[in-house]
C-alpha cells in the first residue's frame, strides 16, 4: 500500500507542477481554431513544396491536439485534397511542436529540452519529407489514397472532423470576442481536454510508478550511462521503441521522459522518445486501418528513421555548444501543493477553465462530447462553423 501511495503521490505532485500550462495551451490552441477554418487549412497544403511544409508545420502547432485526432485530422485533410507530406508534417507539429508541450518540458525537464523540441521538430519533419520524395512511389500513396476513401474508423474522428470556427466578416479580434468566438473557443478547450484527458491520466499513473518502483540502476544498466559516447549512440535508437511499448502519447509521455532523463537515458534519446508520441501501436494500427499495411509499415521505417536522426541532431548540436544539461541534477517533482507561483498560477487558470467548461455546457457542449468518436463521414455534419450560439 505503501509503495501505491508513494507513485500516486510523484504523479499527483507532476500533475500540479503543469496544470496551468496546460491549460494555457489548449486555451491558445482553442483562440486560433475559433478562428481559422479546416478549409483554409486543406487549401494552404496542396504540395509539398519546403513553403507549404514551413506553412503545414506552423498550422499544426497552432491546432494542438493529441495524438489520435491529429491522426485523424491528418487523414481528413489527405482525403479533402491536402499533399500526403504536408498532411503528415501538419500531423507531426500538432501534437510535437505546440505550446503546452514546450511549457511542460521546461517546467518538468528544463528550458533546453523545450529549445530542442523546436529545434529537432523542423528537422524531423524535413528529414521525413526528403525520405518521402526518395521512398514514397506513386503506386503506394495511390493506395493509401483508395484505402483512406473508405473511411474506416480509427479513433477521435468526430473530434478531428469537426470545425467550430467562426464564420462571417471581421477582423480576428472581433470574431474572437464575439459572443459565437468565445463559445467557439470553449468548445474546442474542453474538446481537446476530453480528448487527451485519458492519456494524460495514463501518462502520470505510469510515470509516478516506475519512479516509484523502478530502481535508477535499472535504467542506468539499460542507457549505458558509464559509456558515455554509447549512450549517446543508443538513446535516440533505443527512445522511440520505449516509447511504441508504452502506449502512451502526446503529453502524456512528458512525465515519463522526466524518469527516463534522471535514469540516464541521453539527451537526444529524449527528444527522440518524444516525438514517437505518433507510432505507438495503437495509432500504428489506425494507420493499418486508414492507409492499408503496406503505408502503415512504410510510415513506420520513415517516422522512426526521422526521428532516430533528429534525436542525433539535437544531442551533438547542443552538446557541441555545452546546452545539455547536468543530468546528476534531474529531479522528479514530489513537492506537492506549496504556496508558490505555481499555485497561484494554478488557481488563476483553474478558474478560467471553469467559465470555459461553464460555457460548453450551456451552449450544447454535452451533445459534442457524445459526437467525438463518430465515424469519419458520418459526421460531416458536425464539421459546422458556429453561426450563433446554441
Amino acid at each position: 500500500m505503501h509503495a501505491i501511495l508513494h507513485a500516486l503521490s510523484i504523479a499527483g505532485s507532476m500533475t500540479w507542477e503543469i496544470t496551468w500550462a496546460l491549460i494555457l495551451g489548449f486555451l491558445l490552441s482553442a483562440v486560433v481554431q475559433a478562428v481559422v477554418h479546416k478549409s483554409t487549412v486543406v487549401r494552404l497544403l496542396g504540395d509539398d513544396r519546403p513553403r507549404t511544409l514551413a506553412v503545414a508545420s506552423a498550422l499544426g502547432a497552432a491546432s494542438s491536439s493529441c495524438s489520435y485526432a491529429a491522426v485523424a485530422l491528418a487523414r481528413s485533410l489527405f482525403r479533402k485534397g491536402a499533399n500526403f507530406t504536408a498532411a503528415m508534417a501538419f500531423e507531426i507539429a500538432s501534437t510535437n511542436l505546440v505550446v503546452e508541450l514546450g511549457v511542460i518540458l521546461a517546467l518538468l525537464l528544463g528550458w533546453q529540452f523545450t529549445a530542442a523540441e523546436f529545434v529537432g521538430g523542423p528537422v524531423m519533419i524535413l528529414l521525413l519529407a526528403l525520405l518521402f520524395r526518395s521512398l514514397l512511389r506513386d503506386r503506394l500513396l495511390q493506395e493509401a489514397r483508395e484505402q483512406a476513401e473508405f473511411g474506416r474508423a480509427g479513433s477521435m474522428e468526430g473530434h478531428a472532423a469537426m470545425d467550430m470556427s467562426v464564420a462571417g466578416p471581421g477582423s480576428f479580434a472581433r470574431r474572437l470576442l464575439s459572443r459565437q468566438g468565445v463559445t467557439s473557443v470553449s468548445h474546442v478547450f474542453v474538446m481537446e481536454w476530453a480528448a487527451i484527458l485519458k492519456d494524460l491520466v495514463i501518462g502520470l499513473l505510469i510515470a509516478g510508478a516506475i519512479a516509484a518502483w523502478v530502481p535508477d540502476s535499472f535504467w542506468q544498466a539499460f542507457f549505458f550511462v558509464d559509456h558515455p559516447l554509447a549512450a549517446k549512440l543508443w538513446g535516440p535508437l533505443v527512445g522511440p521503441l520505449v516509447a511504441i511499448a508504452s502506449f502512451v502519447c502526446s503529453i502524456g509521455n512528458v512525465p515519463l521522459a522526466v524518469v527516463l532523463w534522471k535514469g540516464g537515458i541521453s539527451f537526444g534519446g529524449v527528444v527522440a522518445f518524444i516525438f514517437a508520441d505518433l507510432l505507438i501501436l495503437p495509432i500504428l494500427n489506425i494507420y493499418r486501418k486508414y492507409y492499408g499495411t503496406r503505408m502503415a509499415l512504410f510510415l513506420l521505417g520513415t517516422f522512426y528513421a526521422a526521428m532516430v536522426a533528429a534525436g542525433y541532431v539535437v544531442e551533438f548540436v547542443f552538446g557541441g555548444l555545452g546546452l545539455v544539461p547536468n543530468q546528476r541534477e534531474a529531479e522528479i517533482p514530489m513537492a506537492g501543493v506549496e504556496w508558490n507561483y505555481t499555485t497561484w498560477l494554478n488557481i488563476a487558470f483553474l478558474l478560467l477553465a471553469l467559465g470555459l467548461v461553464v460555457r460548453f455546457f450551456r451552449t450544447g457542449g454535452a451533445a459534442m462530447l457524445r459526437m467525438m468518436g463518430g465515424a469519419p463521414d458520418a459526421d460531416e455534419h458536425a464539421g459546422h462553423e458556429h453561426q450563433g450560439d446554441h
